[in-house]
């Protein structure tokens, strides 16, 4: 016991020689002993050491002091992936977020992990590769998430209601196919339920016509909090990370060769208002409906390449749906797919898309919220008053 507390007391830096230590002292006992400290050397070779987690003014002090390998505009899951790959990799990272992490479209999602029932069905109906690749990579994401999140991103079953006899075998083929997709990635197999199984697992559907439901498996994850957990880790390896710092300009220099090189970025302390200059090798742009306003600090000229679309959810009380199962309209009146999903007590319903002009606080249109409302009485008893 004593020498293991020694061992715990050394920490990352002296785990070397702990183990030899260890493998000394039980180089003469039992054979499980041996192989426990083999696997305690192979264990301490891949640990990596973190640092505490510093205050925002000493990650401001680093951001105006330092110079960096990788400066990142953008806190959402983009640039916090980004400043945890490039940190990890032995790069000196920095990241700017203009207001705070997952403040903005990483925060506003269906909450839902998944390879995209209705791009297989584009990419089986119209021979689309691309679409067939897309969804493929997907659903390998969406067993990565599940796998190394558990906290954060767990499986979560959906109801597609049958109104039309002809259509249960159409859905059934269809989700088969995206389970077939999936492969050894498949979270559990999808199965078709009766017309009573789906009333008492989802009572406020609508009774009339009602034939049946599809159930199958996608994940939900907790996207925000995901994103900031990315950017804590990022810190704890030693990137430079800070929010409410906004971007204002590029900093531009010559090099060797007379061409204009970015070398970093003019940031702005929005709480303070006090300016300081970031001076990077490498200048990445993770600012999603943002982008254009950054590529044009660079060149006014620069044409635009981001078509900015609004997507919206409402959130109902949680009666409106299951606690553990979520309901997939995927016909609704215009054609859109729309989710009715649990959510931290809630359901929430959505999503639409519609294009808009960049905001960095959108907001609904009524008509949005009329066309969900109306999608969900569709699927809804009218008992019950939506």
């Amino acid at each position: 016991m004593s020498m293991r507390r020694r061992m715990v007391g050394l920490g990352v830096a002296g785990a070397g020689a702990a183990v030899l230590a260890a493998s000394y002292l039980y180089d003469d006992d039992q054979h499980t002993k041996r192989q426990f400290v083999r696997v305690t050397a192979a264990e301490s070779l891949n640990t990596r050491p973190t640092r505490p987690l510093p205050t925002r003014q000493q990650q401001l002090q680093s951001l105006s002091s330092d110079s960096f390998d990788v400066l990142i505009i953008g806190g959402g899951a983009t640039g916090a992936g980004c400043a945890l790959d490039a940190v990890s990799r032995g790069l000196k990272t920095a990241l700017v977020e203009m207001d705070d992490f997952a403040s903005g479209t990483s925060s506003r999602s269906t909450k839902l992990i998944h390879g995209g029932v209705r791009y297989l069905q584009k990419a089986i109906l119209g021979l689309d590769l691309e679409q067939y690749r897309m969804v493929k990579e997907a659903l390998h994401e969406r067993a990565n998430l599940l796998d190394i999140a558990p906290h954060l991103s767990y499986p979560l079953p959906i109801m597609l209601p049958v109104y039309k006899w002809w259509q249960l075998p159409y859905y059934w083929v269809g989700i088969k196919m995206y389970d077939l997709v999936a492969g050894s990635k498949c979270i559990k197999s999808s199965y078709a339920i009766s017309k009573a199984r789906a009333l008492e697992v989802f009572p406020m559907l609508k009774k009339d016509r009602l034939v049946g439901a599809i159930v199958y498996y996608d994940g939900q994850h907790n996207d925000s909090r995901m994103n900031l957990s990315i950017a804590l880790t990022a810190t704890r390896l030693g990137a430079t990370i800070a929010n409410h710092a906004r971007a204002i300009s590029l900093l531009k220099e010559k090099d060797e060769s007379g061409q204009e090189r970015l070398r970093g970025a003019r940031v702005k302390d929005e709480l303070t208002g006090k300016e300081m200059t970031v001076r990077a090798k490498c200048v990445i742009n993770a600012t999603g409906p943002f982008t254009d306003s950054i590529r044009k600090m660079e060149n006014q000229s620069t044409k635009e390449i981001c078509a900015p679309s609004m997507g919206v959810h409402i959130t109902l009380p949680d009666y409106y749906s299951p606690e553990q199962m979520g309901l997939l309209d995927p016909n609704t009146s215009d054609g859109r797919v729309i989710f009715f999903l649990p959510w931290e007590g809630r359901t929430i319903a959505g999503t639409t898309d519609t294009p808009c002009a960049v905001s960095h606080t959108p907001s609904p249109t009524e008509d949005d919220i009329q066309f969900i409302l109306r999608e969900v009485k569709n699927y809804l008893s009218p008992d019950v008053e939506v």
